[in-house]
């Protein structure tokens, strides 16, 4: 029997998650907890109730349905989502008039995903394109994202897995055989400043980085650039020394005086700098989750191409977004 899987979204024509134009395909459940994270909803393993108060208009129907008292209105008048009382059963969310009410995450087989990723086959063919794995951390649900993957080759499409590479070395191995591009995120060098990021060292996210660097499958790596956390040319710096440490040796260059010979096949590793933005706000709060990150400013495109010179100066190519 083909093992499920629990996701919280399928995105189709995607165009910032590979190459071409790609279905994105998000899986909940992350060892991480960076307080940047867009994707609070991919956080947690299980499907959970999104409450959005802004949209609620008091008909007090989900405190009627509600088997376990989660769903509240105070005398007061005062809208109340108690979340240590629900079971996430969904009978609020099926009479919520307004939407205010929504379940995020969903268990999924992999035909179904399959049925939806492969209406799109053609977009693939002309641009290039395919399907990417995304989370949260996929390499979680290894069982279901081999399988997934597995399928997708089978149909001739191309494979890319955005991944933390914070788990066992055994699920990235497994991948190897069914993902044509690995997009790695890094965030920081040190350990300790890692940790205080993120939640957890990157003692183990390195470990396994190396290891897939050995295999000669492509990487992306891809860094979110937040002010305070790793925004200055030295953390930018160590990062890209990291990746050029990696590198095949491969001779190249990337830098606005050189273009390669584009008969001369890519470089196996690239960088990449994500602009942080504070889209995330409405999220977290619909989620009960505090949002530490609501605060922070976002780092303009001259900032951002100066980063980027730092890390080509080094030696490594580079992408911006």
């Amino acid at each position: 029997m083909l093992p499920t899987g629990i996701i919280f979204n399928i995105q189709r024509f995607s165009i910032h998650d590979g190459p071409g134009i790609r279905t994105t395909v998000f899986l909940k459940g992350c060892p991480l907890r960076c307080f940047w994270c867009h994707n609070p909803e991919g956080l947690r393993p299980k499907p959970e109730i999104q409450f959005f108060s802004a949209r609620c208009i008091g008909c007090g129907e989900c405190v009627r349905v509600c088997p376990e008292g989660a769903q509240q209105i105070t005398p007061e008048g005062v809208r109340i989502y108690d979340r240590s009382l629900c079971l996430v059963c969904g009978k609020c969310v099926e009479t919520c008039y307004a939407e205010s009410l929504q379940i995020t995450g969903r268990e999924v087989g992999i035909p179904e995903v399959l049925r939806e990723v492969l209406a799109d086959r053609t977009f693939y063919e002309t641009s290039g394109g395919g399907v990417t794995l995304s989370g949260g951390e996929p390499l979680l649900q290894h069982q279901f994202s081999l399988a997934l993957l597995a399928a997708c080759k089978e149909e001739h499409l191309h494979t890319a897995v955005e991944t933390t590479t914070c788990c066992k070395w055994e699920y990235i191995e497994a991948a190897l055989p069914v993902t044509d591009l690995f997009m790695v995120d890094i965030k920081l060098m040190d350990p300790e400043k890692h940790r205080a990021a993120t939640g957890v060292s990157n003692q183990l996210i390195l470990e396994n980085i190396h290891k897939l660097a050995a295999t000669e499958k492509p990487i992306l790596f891809r860094v979110p650039v937040v002010p305070g956390v790793n925004d200055t040319p030295e953390e930018i710096g160590a990062i890209a020394e990291f990746v050029r440490s990696l590198r095949d040796g491969q001779e190249w260059q990337n830098n606005p005086q050189h273009h390669p010979d584009p008969s001369q096949p890519p470089p196996l590793h690239e960088l990449e700098l994500l602009t942080f933005h504070r889209m995330a706000t409405d999220k977290y709060r619909s989620l009960g989750l505090e949002y530490r990150a609501a605060d922070l400013p976002t780092l303009g495109k001259e900032r951002m191409a100066e980063l980027a010179e730092v890390a080509r100066q080094v030696g490594v190519a580079v992408k911006n977004k």
